[in-house]
């Protein structure tokens, strides 16, 4: 492999006899820095390779033939040194233990394919990274390693020393609200403009009229200003579009910039040899105004699709509520959005901590599966820091937060690809299809409209304005953006009004769910409404003010619905310390209180024997059964207009309850199907339920509390938590509703399908401005410089198309 211009690399277009760097590609001085019979421009680019070689990662090269960055402007790893105070530390990790730390670090270097085997194989270039996950659209890598082995010097120093240094800007850190990043297009706007507006003004001798052959030089003068004026143009402000456009091509995949990009450099192209010879005026004034039309367009999408996601990380926060602990030692609930640093949050059992805190008091076994993927609980002691996303496996703990809750960081952790449920939407698919052969079509047509024109007409000037008018007007684009733009639009409505869905593919797979099961104790039935009462064992006795104690300390370690009902019913009995908890999920509790343990659950767990009388929540309190609690269950308002809806739809509709069948008369008439009630359910047996739903052929719709039916949510197609003042999320579920617009979720769903409708009128309108377009420009009577505004044009249609028209089927809906 030798490095020099006559090597075989598929790509290498540099003039013979010419040194190139193997790595990055630029131009060697000379053949000083070698290695491997390999030439480098600089030290930097010989370090990478040697060690991507003694690590055996030398196929990065392979993926893409050009894929190295220049390493003459690396820092050195001096310039990191700030990363090893512990403030700074602390601030930039997102998690960090003894065994793993997670950090996140934005890499503008990184640009194709290369770059992402690269950058996911980091734990080959240092022992201490355990694994890394790379967001391409983003330019983000996540990176889990072991702080013992690593450091954040270390891995900004290793980014750096491969071409990827690392932009670390601490403010963005804390929640500050998020720039539009790419600040480089107003400046390529401005100098299209500029150019567009000066090139039109030179060009008056054009409009005029004037006599060419009488006023040539007058021509020849002007021609070259335009050519002068149009070359940075060309160079800058078209760079993106040339540069996407070549990396497609080099992928093998003809993207939307293609025809673009080679209808710029035909429309240049042909200029400059009109005006260099002396034979026309050229096209500079379409070239500029196309460049200038295109960035608006661009500009204009970015404001957009900024805005719809600054509404959802920033202002549409989970429906769940945290409960703050006051002075007096008064408990309240308060929404996410609203804890601040200081506050004293009570974390139960199974609960998710919001935000960065430090352990007041109580037991903390922290469960960080949802941000690490390691399930096992993690012990933490007084003092110590816990994570946001962790779930308390234990009893009650006190966390004082120490960081605001980063609305855009639950999301993104919400959205990791190990909590993904494939959703396939029929939207989706035709956009797919669209980007896959749209190009090619486009294509072809110019080639068809050259052949006709050029070949058979002999009309060179019509034949580059049609074909260079073909490239231009044709936008799939506008098939593409109708998607994320309307349905955007629409998860930020249905954020506003507290029913918060992961992403746009679980609004598609809505409107194909056909089987809907309920969960319903916390579900269907509303927490603190139930009135509970005590029944003790014959012949025994009423509970005395210190078995109350007991049995409210217990049950304030729990964040289950019948716990939390025995803790409202007393109000007025205080709170002591519970050590040794332990909770079975569909089982029941235990925990010490003082010397005395006390345990409260099913009879299963209890160990009731049969023969005794009585259903609900039984009491033993060191060793006696002291009887069992009973809570009539009130069912939530809008529960017959939900089942209407989904009769009225041909959904057949479950039941599912971990209770027993005490309450089938009353549920049975929202659910008058035979065995469409099932009884005495538990997790496993709700999720094997769920499970031979799908294996029948059916989509399955669930909506549960999140506690003792996570599995069946994940294995359901949709999954829909609804939750009432309690921290109950689990990522396992792809929507969150608030118990108090639990009478709106047939809007809300209803708003879905009306957004998938939108996206189809979208495709429709973008299909017929293609064809109407593409049959004015084949047939030569339409100008490049029209149909670069046309373009734009199109794209912001579709984008006020789909936004306008989902924000009034939401108003019909009345969602505002």
């Amino acid at each position: 492999m030798a490095t020099l211009a006559s090597s075989p690399t598929p790509s290498a277009k540099v003039p013979q006899n010419v040194l190139e760097c193997y790595h990055c590609h630029d131009v060697c001085p000379d053949d000083r820095l070698q290695f491997d019979d390999k030439v480098f421009c600089c030290e930097g680019c010989q370090m990478v390779y040697q060690i991507l070689n003694s690590n055996d990662l030398c196929q990065y090269y392979t993926i893409d033939d050009r894929a190295g960055n220049t390493l003459k402007h690396r820092r050195d790893s001096r310039a990191y040194a700030w990363l090893d105070d512990k403030e700074v530390a602390d601030k930039l990790l997102r998690y960090a233990d003894e065994h793993t730390a997670r950090v996140e670090f934005y890499l503008p270097g990184m640009h194709c394919a290369s770059c992402i085997w690269l950058l996911e194989h980091l734990y080959r270039l240092d022992a201490g990274v355990q694994r890394s996950t790379v967001n391409f659209l983003k330019k983000q890598v996540v990176i889990h390693f072991a702080p013992h082995q690593t450091s954040l010097r270390r891995l900004a120093a290793l980014l750096d020393s491969l071409g990827y240094p690392p932009e670390i800007n601490l403010s963005d850190v804390d929640g500050a609200t998020p720039q539009v990043v790419d600040k480089a297009l107003y400046y390529k706007i401005g100098l299209a403009g500029f150019a567009f507006g000066n090139i039109m003004l030179l060009s008056f001798p054009e409009y005029l009229g004037l006599d060419k052959e009488r006023e040539a030089w007058f021509f020849g003068i002007f021609g070259y200003l335009n050519l002068i004026i149009g070359l940075p143009v060309l160079l800058y402000s078209a760079r993106d579009y040339f540069t996407s456009a070549w990396q497609g091509i080099r992928q093998r995949h003809l993207n939307l910039d293609v025809p673009l990009a080679l209808g710029m450099a035909v429309l240049y192209g042909r200029s400059a040899w009109e005006i260099l010879t002396g034979t026309g005026a050229g096209f500079m004034d379409s070239f500029a105004g196309l460049l200038f039309f295109l960035l608006v367009g661009k500009w204009f999408q970015q404001k957009t699709f900024y805005h719809l996601s600054f509404e959802r990380d920033y202002r549409s926060y989970f429906p769940v509520a945290a409960t703050i602990r006051k002075s007096g030692g008064e408990e309240t609930t308060v929404p996410v959005q609203k804890l601040e640093p200081g506050d004293i949050l009570l974390i139960r059992n199974e609960e998710l901590i919001p935000a960065d805190g430090i352990l007041l008091k109580g037991e903390a076994r922290i469960d960080y599966a949802f941000v690490t993927g390691e399930a096992e609980p993690v012990p933490v002691a007084s003092g110590e820091r816990v994570f946001a996303g962790g779930k308390q496996r234990g009893g009650a703990i006190e966390i004082s937060l120490t960081r605001k809750v980063s609305q855009s960081y639950l999301t993104q952790l919400w959205n990791d690809e190990t909590f993904k449920t494939p959703h396939n939407g029929h939207a989706s698919k035709l956009a797919d299809r669209a980007g896959r052969y749209f190009t090619r079509l486009i294509l072809g047509l110019s080639a068809v409209a050259i052949l006709y024109w050029w070949g058979y007409r002999h009309d060179m000037h019509t034949a580059i304005n049609a074909a260079t008018a073909i490239l231009i007007v044709a936008c799939p684009c506008a098939v593409a953006l109708s998607i994320p733009f309307t349905l955007a639009n629409v998860l930020r409505i249905l954020g506003r009004n507290r029913f918060y869905v992961k992403n746009t593919q679980v609004l598609e797979a809505f409107p194909a769910a056909d089987a809907v099961v309920l969960d319903k104790t916390g579900t269907l039935t509303r927490v603190n409404q139930g009135q509970v009462v005590f029944t003790h064992v014959p012949k025994g006795t009423p509970l005395s003010v210190h078995e109350k104690i007991l049995v409210k300390s217990l049950a304030s370690q729990s964040a289950h619905p019948k716990s939390r009902q025995i803790v409202q019913s007393w109000p007025d009995v205080p709170v002591y310390e519970v050590t040794a908890f332990e909770e079975l999920t569909g089982g029941g509790i235990r925990g010490q209180v003082g010397e005395v343990l006390v345990r409260l659950g099913s009879r299963q767990y209890i160990g009731v024997d049969t023969h005794l009388k009585g259903e609900g929540v039984f009491l033993e309190i060191d060793g006696t059964l002291r009887g069992y609690f009973f809570s009539g269950n009130q069912l939530r308002e809008g529960l017959q207009g939900l089942m209407d809806f989904f009769h009225l739809k041909g959904n057949k509709t479950f039941l599912l309850s971990g209770d027993n069948d005490r309450a089938a008369d009353t549920m049975a008439t929202y659910f008058p199907a035979d065995g469409s009630m099932q009884f005495n359910q538990s997790p496993q047996d709700k999720l094997n339920f769920v499970k031979k739903l799908r294996e029948e052929g059916q989509t399955v719709l669930m909506l549960g509390d999140g506690l003792n039916d996570a599995g069946a949510l994940r294995q359901s197609n949709v999954g829909i938590v609804v939750t009432e003042n309690t921290n109950n999320f689990t990522p396992a579920c792809d929507a969150i509703l608030h118990a108090d617009e639990f009478s709106r979720l047939p809007q809300f769903l209803s708003l879905a399908k009306a957004g998938v409708r939108v996206v189809n009128y979208s495709f429709f309108i973008a299909s017929a401005y293609n064809f109407v377009g593409l049959s004015f420009a084949i047939s030569g009577t339409l100008s490049p410089v029209i149909a670069a505004i046309l373009m734009p044009v199109s794209s912001v249609t579709i984008i006020l198309f789909g936004t306008l028209g989902s924000t009034l089927a939401a108003r019909r809906l009345g969602i505002e």
